[in-house]
């Protein structure tokens, strides 16, 4: 046990629900007798699912900020049917289709921030209205009528990496890419022991770094194989490596930047944030802004996996974020939560309802079923709480992080400090 505890960072919770995401996997593998770890499986379920785990990666940022987004089914739904109409009627090409996109969506996101940022109303209401708008606005739109939209536009969310070079046995884009991911993430880990080293932090032994190397390389090598040796024409899915590059993005966002810092520091304290010189309105307003744009590429993507714009799209997506970020471990009360939390709570959504699906199991006993987990996995969040133990969120993959201060911890130590120099300030 004490190996383990090296191996993944010194405590074993912190990988709770990846843990879980595979538990699932092998249970809902062995109860469909082999159907559920397949390439034509697995590249369905990315496929299926990567538009919501676009939407978790903004909403985890909105849910941190203390608000949360109702409007975001209804915003990809607009702009989905307005660039679908645009590229129908006026030609517009595909890259100026999303282009367009990207832009409706950020004024989306600017009228909402501008209430909740400088009015002071709530997300919740302030969504419930863009929820209600966008909505009457995509229909209105499209004359609640499907729209089709161009094959090269399809490739944003039913796309596959383009085959090239020899006969390797595989697709070699997708060769290519298990490769610069291992090697990546390989330097990573040692980067991250020299960085240990020259601060004189502790520093795990030697084995430890080679065993996740090694570990790391198995699982991405695995999943090399099976998307890149799929059904003739297939290979990795293009939205699944958009969905790869935004992790990557918004994870150093969160994590390495001041925006970042500002974003857990007004969820922890938004008076200690304020006293700290954060510029709250603006860390609010960018946030609703950046949670919209992402509904937008969502949108498009999902447009592009259908094939159409229609007047249902969107419908019930927001529920699905919100349940994949607290799912994922972020706390209701704010200032708790991760981009990678937020994903491995959704893929748990997406398995979940996958493996019902291959099971047979009809879609109301569905609902309950992903009910009752989301309800589990926010009472043994708040259980752990109440004993005085770190929130599964907090603890997610911060063994990578060991031996520096996470945003999380900035955030409140700037919070403690600021409130203890205000009681002083009132005391005087």
């Amino acid at each position: 046990m004490d190996a383990l505890r090296k191996l993944f960072g010194g405590n074993m919770r912190q990988f709770g629900m990846l843990f879980v995401l595979v538990a699932l996997t092998l249970f809902f593998h062995i109860m469909t007798r082999g159907l559920v770890v397949t390439s034509t499986n697995l590249m369905n379920l990315l496929n299926g699912n990567s538009y919501i785990l676009v939407l978790a990666i903004g909403m985890v940022m909105v849910i941190v900020i203390g608000h949360i987004d109702l409007a975001v089914g209804s915003v990809a739904a607009f702009v989905g049917i307005v660039v679908a109409v645009a590229m129908r009627d006026f030609g517009l090409p595909s890259w100026a289709g999303v282009l367009l996109g990207l832009a409706i969506g950020a004024i989306c996101g600017i009228w909402q921030g501008f209430w909740v940022a400088y009015f002071g109303i709530p997300g919740f209401i302030v969504t419930l209205a863009g929820y209600m708008f966008f909505r009457g606005a995509n229909q209105w739109v499209g004359q609640s009528l499907t729209v089709p939209v161009p094959k090269d536009f399809q490739v944003l969310g039913a796309g596959y990496l383009p085959e090239w070079g020899p006969n390797t046995g595989m697709n070699n884009s997708t060769l290519l890419l298990g490769i610069v991911a291992i090697a990546v993430l390989a330097w990573m880990q040692l980067a991250q022991r020299r960085a240990l080293i020259k601060v004189n932090a502790e520093v795990p032994p030697m084995w430890v770094t080679i065993t996740r190397i090694v570990l790391l390389a198995v699982v991405i090598a695995y999943l090399t194989w099976m998307y890149g040796t799929g059904r003739p024409g297939t290979s990795f899915p293009i939205p699944g490596l958009i969905l790869v590059g935004l992790v990557i993005l918004y994870s150093w966002v969160t994590q390495r930047t001041i925006t970042g810092r500002h974003i857990y520091a007004v969820g922890g304290n938004r008076l200690a944030a304020e006293l700290s010189g954060v510029n709250t309105k603006r860390t609010y307003f960018l946030v609703m802004m950046n949670m919209s744009i992402l509904a937008a590429f969502a949108g498009m993507m999902f447009v592009g996996r259908s094939t159409a714009s229609g007047p249902f799209d969107g419908v019930g997506w927001e529920l699905d974020a919100i349940a994949a970020v607290f799912i994922g471990g972020a706390a209701v009360s704010g200032g708790v939560g991760t981009v990678i939390g937020s994903i491995i709570g959704g893929l748990v959504m997406a398995v979940l309802n996958n493996g019902l699906q291959l099971m047979s199991v009809g879609s109301q006993a569905t609902q309950m079923i992903k009910g009752l987990v989301l309800l589990a996995a926010v009472a043994i969040d708040v259980w752990q709480k109440r004993q005085g133990r770190p929130s599964i969120s907090g603890l997610i993959f911060r063994g990578k992080n060991a031996g520096q201060v996470t945003p999380a911890e900035v955030a409140l130590a700037e919070s403690e400090a600021q409130d203890k120099t205000a009681v002083a300030k009132e005391l005087r």
